[in-house]
């Protein structure tokens, strides 16, 4: 599990008030909504705001990959260190 990993997994505990949780117990490929986490659009945009402090990457609600680019932790991943790495 990479640090990005690990923090965006502690984020997601911290923004949506997920005190029961630890980052070992979310699965990097596990979906974030429905059967997965069972995170609803309420928290996709509160973790949308959060990554965009944190990160300073804007996830656009109107495109057309946003529900790929939520799928997991992992593909949250991908998206943030590409962004990233498109500003540097």
């Amino acid at each position: 599990m990479s640090n990005m990993e690990k923090e965006l997994k502690q984020l997601i505990i911290d923004c949506l008030d997920l005190e029961d949780l630890t980052i070992e117990d979310i699965n990097s490929q596990e979906a974030l909504f429905n059967e997965g986490l069972g995170l609803d659009s309420i928290d996709a945009l509160e973790l949308g705001l959060a990554i965009r402090k944190k990160y300073n990457v804007r996830i656009d609600a109107d495109k057309d990959d946003v529900v790929n680019i939520f799928a997991s932790v992992a593909t949250l991943t991908q998206f943030i260190e590409s962004e990233q790495m498109g500003k540097a």
